[in-house]
């Protein structure tokens, strides 16, 4: 029968108790004798424990390789510092492309000038260098190689390489309006090396070869320029550039065409020079044509062939037609002149003729005692009476109650005007009887006639009668053929 413990055993417990007692055992063997680096790669930190003697073993027996270019401290084949510090500056990869060749290293340089230096590579004022794919001077700065976030091995060859791109510009032989130069572009096309070299080229110059020609060694470029220019015309301003000879061939290349009398200011046969400002002035003519109706004259012919006082329309008057041409001028819309073009007589005017009667016949009257006159002439005439009292002079006047042919005034005496009547001539007046043409008034004026009476037996008249004018007929040369036409005898409206 076994024996039996005096107290009773925990399993759990014992297994705790023999954890306890082995970790720190081969804690204290594991770590025992070796060393604590920290190794600093660039700008990382990382910590190392190892048995190594050297820097190069404790570095391998961690995993962490390097390249020649990389700098190591201490060395690799130094042994392990006693401050337990070791740092790894890396060296960068770069492709550095040049002259057609492409090379491969790794390198300590901070800048581009000094890759390019330690490579042995010129660079000439118009050439560019790229930092991956970027246009940079050669001042930049190259960015540091670096380690991958958690690992302490470094990167591999080809991890995060730079590549550095020399670009060498090529001569380019620019005659400008006769002025030769060379300049040097990385441009691709002549035109982008042109921009590039602050050679302004405007749409109106002339250049060879074309400027999307690809950029060559010993390219030449020739540049015939064109000259600045503005117009105005029509309201607005062309400002332009021109390889025309003259005004003329500007406004042909602008497509501004002279019409009528439009005028350019300098002319068109001007020469151009830089900067010419020219000035079109649209000129229009406006006409207007006035008609203007001319009268006719009236005509009294003569005719033997009808009898005194008679008249007959031998013509009819027909009114000319006058035309004038007036000319308005206006210079961009603003009147400037008018006036009168010329003027002509489209048709004369017809005059209106009249035939008036010189024959003279003799017609009988029979008088109201049963007696038997001639007379030669009819003229109808407004009669009024008036006796010496009435005549406006006074009794006192030596001519008082006198006519103009020294008669006594009275019954049988009238007074006419001469222009109408002949003085001395006989005139029967119906209603008063034959009388003598003897007196003047001074309102006896045309065909008025004035029947003379005595004081006291004065009668009022102040009518239109038939006045007969009677034989013996007046010789021609006292005759008045055309008789004024005043007064006018107002005839009845009934």
């Amino acid at each position: 029968m076994p024996r039996l413990l005096p107290y009773a055993f925990d399993v759990n417990w014992i297994l705790i108790a023999i954890v306890a007692i082995v970790l720190p055992s081969m804690a204290y063997f594991f770590l025992g004798g070796m060393i604590r680096l920290d190794v600093r790669i660039n700008n990382r930190e990382t910590t190392l424990w190892t048995r190594q003697q050297t820097v190069g073993a404790a570095l391998t027996e961690a995993g962490i390789q390097w390249n020649p270019e990389d700098i190591v401290r201490p060395a690799p084949d130094a042994p392990l510092p006693s401050n337990g510090k070791i740092s790894i500056r890396l060296a960068t990869p770069i492709v550095l492309s040049a002259d057609g060749n492409t090379l491969k290293r790794r390198t300590q340089s901070a800048t581009v000038s000094q890759v390019l230096a330690e490579n042995q590579i010129d660079l000439k004022p118009q050439d560019q260098v790229f930092l991956d794919g970027r246009l940079v001077s050669v001042d930049t700065l190259l960015l540091p190689a670096s380690v991958q976030n958690g690992e302490p091995a470094l990167l591999a060859l080809n991890s995060g390489t730079t590549h550095i791109t020399v670009t060498r510009a090529l001569p380019i032989t620019v005659n400008d309006n006769g002025i030769i130069s060379t300049l040097y572009t990385t441009e691709n096309t002549l035109g982008t090396a042109l921009a590039h070299a602050g050679v302004a080229v405007y749409l109106g110059d002339a250049v060879s070869p074309d400027l999307t020609t690809p950029v060559t060694t010993g390219a030449s470029v020739f540049i015939r320029r064109s000259r600045p220019a503005t117009i105005q015309v029509d309201g607005r301003t062309i400002e332009t550039r021109t390889r025309a000879e003259n005004v003329d061939a500007l406004l042909s290349q602008e497509g501004v065409e002279l019409e009528g009398k439009d005028y350019a200011v300098p002319a068109p046969n001007t020469p151009l020079i830089d900067y010419l400002a020219v000035n079109i002035t649209r000129v229009r003519e406006e006409f207007i044509t006035e008609t203007e109706q001319l009268p006719f004259q009236i005509q009294w012919e003569a005719s033997n062939e009808l009898e005194l006082d008679q008249s007959v329309v031998a013509q009819n008057g027909v009114k000319g037609i006058k035309h004038r041409l007036f000319k308005s001028v206006y210079e961009n819309g603003k009147l400037i002149s008018t006036g009168l073009e010329r003027e002509w007589i489209d048709h004369p005017p017809q005059d209106y003729i009249i035939n008036y009667g010189t024959k003279i016949v003799l017609h009988d009257l029979q008088l109201p005692d049963g007696s038997v006159a001639q007379y030669w002439r009819k003229i109808r005439m407004l009669a009024t009476a008036y006796s010496a009292a009435t005549s406006g002079k006074d009794k006192s006047h030596p001519q008082y109650g006198r006519t103009r042919l020294g008669l006594a005034a009275g019954k049988g005496i009238v007074a006419v005007d001469p222009r109408v009547v002949n003085l001395g001539s006989n005139v029967y007046v119906p209603g008063y009887g034959v009388a003598l043409a003897g007196d003047t008034g001074g309102g006896i004026k045309g065909k008025r006639i004035d029947l003379g009476y005595p004081e006291d037996a004065m009668e009022g008249w102040y009518r239109w009668v038939d006045v007969y004018l009677l034989t013996p007929v007046p010789p021609r040369n006292q005759l008045n053929v055309n008789l004024p036409d005043y007064p006018t005898e107002r005839k009845s409206s009934r």
